[in-house]
């Protein structure tokens, strides 16, 4: 049984059976059967149905968006604003995917030589709870319009997002198969990526999740596209423009109340205007206000589940004890949920728990640098690459950015996935990439035509 708590309330909300071994593979069957005819279809036809999946989700955003609010915490406000990122990337894709599909004619001996984009099949999604909506997207709106069919593993703890999401496509017109949530416990997950009919997995979560994915699909030699942790560092020098800096890495820090890959993780300081940043840290941050989030003057909702604040507060408590100072929260509230105090630590170095940590919740982490180069070198100092934030000139930002090991650097703006953009990481933050151009043709087959005869030597 999949059961869902509302983190706000800590009261199970919704309770869902696992799929049976039968019902899964006859969701895997129809999945393929629908693959049969949609790989046939014109782009024309793919996008019809992208754009009237679309339509739906922004006619019902206020019947979607709270689900995600009452199973994951997410503040009302975000919510929202999610399922419209999701219809924008369905739309997105609707629009271009046929542009970035395009043949591309290659010169060699043949008469005509080119590559072609065919696609492969069922895809599988293994998805997480912190973004059900935009997550799905991401992943099933390229795969769809490259001609895949789509297979959606979600987490065991947004099931009622699962069934809101596979009822979009229904209530959209889609054939049957062509996008189906699996309802399962994560170990049974294994299965369905070994089955010879899935043709690859898209996975987002955890590194060490990311891993055993990895393993699981190599083995069974499928493609694999993994999104996982993140440390992410965001840099301001002297010459930043400070207030807007501190304003745009306020919100990143707390967005779903810091449950973000991309967040702003380790925030690290030019020396010199080191101790005016931590004044409008410590300022903003605690200005906001954490609370129900249904509620709209609601800046941070709790914490998704109690293992997960546990954890938090420990990474917390770990780094006060080893010399960091806590300047904002820190310590568990006395309420009902799983709420957790937007925290401020400064003075925090690399031999710390939140420095070589990836903290998931409303934690803002100060490390002091030197000078630039020093500033570099403590952002490159993690086993993470997923993205960084410059705040410096925009000249100076973009020399840098070559000299940040993450696949994602802003300067002078908010670190965000955008559904023109690529985005993905380096080193344990992941493989392949997700949106924009190169996202699509993660899962295509780049098939190589020569015709001849060929040319006179």
């Amino acid at each position: 049984m999949l059961k869902a708590v509302n983190p706000a309330t800590g009261q199970t909300v919704r309770e869902v059976k696992t799929d049976t071994a039968a019902e899964v593979e006859q969701k895997i069957a129809k999945s393929l059967t629908a693959f049969q005819d949609w790989k046939e279809t014109s782009f024309e036809t793919r996008a019809a149905l992208l754009r009237k999946v679309a339509k739906y989700m922004r006619d019902n955003v206020e019947t979607l968006g709270p689900v995600m609010t009452e199973e994951m915490g997410k503040p009302s406000k975000e919510a929202r604003g999610e399922v419209e990122k999701s219809a924008w990337c369905a739309e997105h894709y609707a629009d271009h995917a046929e542009g970035y599909l395009t043949r591309q004619v290659l010169e060699s001996d043949a008469t005509l030589s080119y590559v072609q984009h065919l696609p492969l099949g069922p895809i599988l999604g293994i998805l997480p709870w912190n973004a059900p909506f935009w997550l799905a997207f991401r992943f099933a709106a390229p795969a769809l319009m490259a001609g895949n069919t789509c297979l959606m593993k979600h987490d065991p703890h947004v099931p009622g997002c699962a069934e809101a999401l596979e009822k979009c496509f229904t209530e959209a017109g889609a054939p049957e198969g062509l996008f189906q949530a699996l309802y399962l416990e994560t170990p049974a997950v294994e299965p369905v990526i070994r089955d010879k009919r899935v043709r690859g997995v898209s996975f987002t979560g955890s590194s060490k999740g990311g891993s055993a994915v990895a393993g699981i699909a190599g083995s069974a030699i499928k493609p694999a596209v993994l999104e996982l942790g993140g440390s992410d560092p965001s840099i301001i020098l002297a010459d930043a423009d400070l207030d807007k800096a501190t304003d745009v890495l306020t919100l990143s820090r707390i967005i779903n109340a810091g449950q973000s890959c991309i967040a702003a993780k380790r925030i690290i300081v030019e020396d010199s205007v080191y101790d005016k940043v931590e004044a409008l840290m410590k300022e903003k941050l605690g200005a906001l206000k954490v609370g129900d989030p249904v509620s709209a003057d609601t800046d941070v909702g709790p914490i998704a589940r109690p293992d997960l604040r546990d954890e938090l507060h420990r990474q917390v408590q770990e780094t006060i004890s080893q010399g960091a100072d806590c300047l904002l929260g820190g310590e568990l509230p006395d309420r009902d949920g799983y709420f957790y105090p937007v925290t401020l630590l400064s003075n925090v170095k690399p031999d710390m728990c939140a420095f070589n940590q990836e903290t998931f919740g409303p934690v803002g982490v100060l490390v002091r640098a030197r000078d630039e180069a020093h500033a570099l070198e403590l952002a490159n100092d993690t086993d993470y690459g997923l993205a960084a934030s410059v705040w410096t000139s925009a000249e100076r930002g973009e020399a840098m950015a070559r000299k940040i090991d993450t696949g994602q650097v802003s300067v002078n703006g908010i670190v965000k996935t955008d559904p023109r953009l690529p985005s993905g990481g380096t080193k344990a933050s992941g493989l392949g990439r997700e949106l924009g151009p190169h996202g699509i043709l993660e899962f295509v087959n780049a098939q190589q035509v020569w015709i001849g005869p060929a040319k006179p030597a």
